[in-house]
């Protein structure tokens, strides 16, 4: 899992440990050490916070995903709107999921992911359904 916040990881890992069919494998604080986990270590999702130091995340999700084609990235932001989760997704990512969502969310977005699918959050889902997206957005 990826976040600059070390009480957002925390969080993040209760909220892993409480499933009981996955497990934090490494953690990374910045864009570097994201880097530096995807190549040393063998993991099947990589969590990925957008708003790194070092990288933007949209980089990140391209550089992992040139390093490690098949690795799974959800993607969890305090970003809402619609033109980040399509800009991710089209980067590569897998999943995208806003930090406001509930703990129960997050792992069933994490076995969704992991198992070979995608997800997006519920508000982002509702903005694309409704066709909410301003005019020169990536959806334009």
């Amino acid at each position: 899992m990826a976040d600059d916040h070390a009480v957002v990881r925390e969080g993040l890992k209760r909220i892993v440990a409480s499933a009981n069919d996955m497990e934090v494998v490494g953690e990374a604080v910045d864009g570097v050490e994201v880097m530096r986990r995807v190549r040393e270590s063998d993991f099947d999702v990589l969590l990925l916070d957008l708003s790194m130091p070092g990288c933007s995340g949209m980089e990140l999700i391209k550089l992992a995903h040139r390093e490690k084609p098949n690795l799974r990235i959800l993607v969890l932001s305090m970003h809402q709107e619609l033109q980040y989760a399509v800009c991710a997704m089209k980067s590569g990512a897998s999943g995208y999921l806003a930090k406001e969502c509930a703990p129960e969310h997050l792992v069933q977005a994490l076995r969704k992911v992991g198992g070979g699918g995608a997800f997006i959050g519920t508000e982002v889902a509702e903005q694309l359904a409704l066709g909410e997206h301003a005019p020169g957005t990536l959806l334009a």
